[in-house]
């Protein structure tokens, strides 16, 4: 059984007009007003709906309108100015909190979940595909990134065996609809047990998380970006993406029309940079839910960088499991021959 994880909202053409008010993208703000840096909130009357059936709301028809002469271009705007927006409120709204929140926030989320699942916390490995029952023992350090958020690192043991170790960590940032309280955004085993002779180690996880990459490299000010940046809006955005009730992310092939449930196992670190246009990309393993060990899909997320912002605007499925004589093999869609680019450390 998996557990129930808080998340963050974010955002990604056919047109529509709702008979009924929904709930759209960006808390059903305006995508129009926030195309031109302001907030206007909407009751979601007017509507309209990407590719990906994602709803996006407006003030009024002629606000759609305008909206809809350069589509790609204004929810590229939209995106980048809540995305500068969501940093710097993250940044204002840390400054309120300390360790002597996050700590007891982590502990009493942990607490409250295990409570729900018999007294054991419900965790599933995506990378080993096992569902662990995991006991609680205590919160070992933790970091801090501004802009990004907290990220408490807590100790547990298999509910079947007190020697066999986990080291998790827990991605904790303020609540944006609700800046006074904090929020769980992703969790991820940075090491986990593994057998030598009669005893468990604990054993580093590859691809590391990657937000001990610049707790490693001593970040400061720099107009280079770094690999961890890249990586950084991938996992926020996959966060995001899935929501607060789901573990999984969905995504539709864009070859075959399916709708595909995915579990990540991680993000494949170098990530890269194209010579030509700038853009970065980063690829990475799912695993297909309810699927074999080795049903895994490679997807590439593409990322734009503006006024120091890293912002998804694409996601492309690269390869795809495919079984030949009883085993799984990646078959890629596409190739990178013709493509240069450069490794962002």
């Amino acid at each position: 059984m998996k557990a129930a994880f808080p998340g963050i909202v974010l955002m990604l053409c056919s047109y529509m007009a709702s008979a009924q008010p929904q709930t759209g993208e960006f808390g059903g703000q305006s995508v129009d007003a926030l195309a031109e840096g302001k907030h206007v909130a909407t009751d979601c009357s007017v509507t309209w709906k990407d590719k990906d059936e994602k709803v996006y709301c407006f003030s009024d028809e002629r606000s759609r309108s305008h909206f809809l002469q350069d589509s790609y271009g204004n929810l590229e705007r939209a995106r980048e100015f809540a995305a500068a927006i969501d940093s710097a409120a993250t940044t204002e709204q840390m400054s309120h909190f300390g360790g002597d929140d996050v700590k007891p926030f982590v502990e009493g989320y942990i607490k409250q979940i295990s409570a729900d699942h018999g007294g054991s916390f419900p965790f599933h490995d995506a990378p080993t595909n096992q569902d662990l029952e995991l006991v609680y023992d205590q919160i070992d350090f933790m970091r801090t990134l501004a802009g990004y958020g907290f990220f408490p690192e807590a100790i547990f043991h298999a509910k079947e065996d007190p020697e066999k170790k986990y080291l998790v960590d827990f991605w904790v940032k303020p609540r944006m609809d609700k800046p006074s309280e904090l929020t769980v955004v992703e969790t991820r085993i940075y090491k986990g047990p593994k057998r030598e002779g009669t005893k468990w180690t604990l054993a580093s996880r590859q691809p590391t998380p990657w937000w001990w990459i610049p707790a490693s490299e001593h970040p400061g000010s720099s107009e280079q970006t770094r690999g961890w940046e890249v990586m950084s809006a991938v996992d926020g955005y996959i966060a995001a993406q899935r929501g607060a009730t789901n573990r999984t992310l969905k995504v539709k092939d864009d070859k075959t029309g399916e709708e595909l449930t995915l579990d990540l196992v991680g993000i494949h670190q170098p990530v890269r940079r194209l010579q030509d246009n700038g853009r970065y990309f980063a690829c990475t393993d799912f695993r297909k839910k309810g699927g074999g060990p080795d049903e895994v899909y490679d997807l590439d997320f593409w990322v734009n960088e503006k006024d120091n912002k890293m912002t998804v605007d694409e996601v492309r499925v690269h390869k795809v499991p495919q079984k030949t004589d009883g085993h799984w093999t990646q078959v890629p869609r596409y190739n990178f021959d013709k493509m240069k680019f450069d490794e962002v450390p």
